[in-house]
């Protein structure tokens, strides 16, 4: 199953890059299709790929359903 997953821009890198927090995991992805976000964005992240902004409020309540969801307190998306 492939899901897309928020995360918070840490900051841009080279290239169209940026790392990214996944409640604590950072990882290097492709802002390519978003070159306005900023560090404190946050993101829909798939396959490598920031595919939209979205509100803190709307993060927060995707990663509660998707803990909801998998049955777990503590998970990457633990924020």
């Amino acid at each position: 199953m492939c899901l897309a997953i928020p995360g918070r821009v840490v900051r841009r890198t080279d290239n169209n890059m940026g790392l990214v927090d996944l409640g604590g995991v950072t990882k290097e992805i492709s802002l390519i299709f978003l070159p306005d976000v900023v560090a404190g964005d946050w993101i829909i992240l798939h396959t490598g790929f920031a595919l939209e902004r979205i509100s803190e409020e709307d993060a927060m309540e995707t990663i509660s359903l998707l803990q909801e969801a998998f049955g777990q307190e503590k998970t990457c998306l633990s924020l």
